[in-house]
């Protein structure tokens, strides 16, 4: 089974994904998952955590109605890595698919997904249109405002919370500190392309 490199998978994203929106969205989880890797006992696996981060969405723009459906074919037939198959597909859980979160890796990307793009969305609304200034209650007020950020789904940030055994503000909190910590790059969009 073949192993991708960050420039490999990133190279692949783009052979899906042409929105600037997405792959935005997926530079930003991608450098997030690193950054948990890191900060919850994995490092040595950060490399990993960050592919899976870049390829979580593969398919969204081109198959939205196969989300995590299509992805497993598209990787199949490149001949990649069963793990890191299972670990994109199931971030889905529950929503398209019925591959269950195992590893903490999973269980981060599954509750971190949809409050990335949350967060995202609060910093905008900021003057300094970022999340170096954004505090815990702030972000706790636009989560709780169902009307704020309409399409992330609270209940599956909820849920990914109970799956990683943390309590909300945790997941709120730990999540906020991994944007700050890759804000600058995550905003750089020629990032992948050095």
């Amino acid at each position: 089974m073949a192993q991708l490199s960050i420039k490999e998978a990133w190279e692949l994203l783009k052979q899906y994904n042409k929105e600037t929106f997405h792959l935005k969205h997926s530079q930003t989880v991608a450098l997030c998952m690193r950054y948990f890797a890191e900060t919850e006992g994995y490092a040595e696996e950060a490399d990993f955590w960050e592919t899976v981060g870049l390829l979580h969405d593969l398919d969204f723009e081109l198959y939205p109605e196969e989300h995590c459906v299509k992805v497993q074919e598209i990787m199949r037939e490149k001949g990649l890595d069963e793990r890191l198959i299972h670990a994109v597909a199931s971030h889905g859980y529950g929503i398209c698919v019925d591959i269950i979160p195992e590893h903490h890796m999973e269980k981060i990307l599954f509750a971190s997904d949809e409050l990335t793009g949350l967060i995202g969305a609060a910093a905008l609304m900021r003057p300094s249109k970022s999340v170096q200034d954004m505090e815990l209650s702030s972000l706790k007020k636009k989560f709780k405002d169902r009307k704020f950020a309409a399409g992330c789904d609270r209940e599956i940030i909820e849920k990914g919370a109970k799956l990683l055994g943390w309590e909300l503000e945790t997941l709120l909190s730990k999540t906020l500190e991994a944007m700050r910590a890759v804000e600058e790059k995550a905003n750089n969009e020629s990032y992948y392309e050095k």
